[in-house]
């Protein structure tokens, strides 16, 4: 396969990093001009856009300030470090969740509101990325953004502790977080135990999006 300039829809798989596919797709094309809009942490998959070319580069601002669409499962009772499966888990509990009452909790959640970024993410303080600080055990004061709920669905609730949510948010939303204040609201904390991106945009994950495969290096 390979690339010429243009936009790209790829469906990222579990375990590749954003800048996985980013590489993957500078070895099959004959510029370095490629990039990506909206990273996806390695624990989760999905709809990835990759510009390819300076002319559609520069187009990556643009399509990464688009609302995005995710779907995703939250496991009740347990809090992790990273907010999701790939953490170590900080606490765990019984918890006996009342699908009647899911609804009413989750319609708190839309709407404009601040959002404090996790420690385990890109969001640089002070000139440094939050992980890399979090990785040496430093927590540090981060101040909230504003972020957007514009839909939040329950899609299923599998007893006695998961739920399938689909999401409708805008740039720099953290779904992490969003679980985890979910999961503080109703009692007993939570984490994101799946995650994956279905639209960026007028972008929407298919059949027809692109699944890098091989190595990653």
């Amino acid at each position: 396969m390979f690339f010429t300039d243009g936009i790209y829809s790829f469906h990222k798989p579990l375990g590749w990093t954003s800048y996985d596919v980013v590489g993957w797709v500078k070895r099959r094309c004959s510029t370095r001009k490629v990039g990506h809009a909206g990273t996806l942490d390695p624990a989760a998959e999905g709809l990835l856009l990759v510009a390819v070319g300076r002319e559609y580069t520069r187009d990556i601002a643009k399509l990464t300030a688009q609302e995005k669409e995710y779907v995703c499962e939250i496991t009740f009772g347990v809090i992790t470090d990273t907010g999701d499966r790939a953490g170590q888990v900080l606490s765990r509990q019984i918890v006996n969740i009342d699908r009647g009452q899911l609804p009413t909790v989750l319609s708190g959640f839309v709407g404009k509101q601040k959002q404090i970024p996790p420690m385990y993410s890109a969001v640089k303080v002070r000139g440094q990325k939050l992980y890399e600080l979090a990785r040496q055990g430093i927590e540090v004061e981060r101040p909230p953004r504003e972020i957007e709920i514009k839909e939040l669905e329950l899609l299923e609730f599998c007893p006695p502790d998961k739920a399938r949510l689909r999401i409708v948010c805008s740039k720099g939303t953290y779904i992490r977080t969003l679980c985890y204040n979910i999961g503080e609201k109703i009692g007993g904390g939570a984490y994101m135990s799946s995650l994956t991106r279905t639209r960026i945009g007028e972008y929407k994950l298919s059949a027809e999006c692109i699944r890098p495969q091989g190595s990653r290096s």
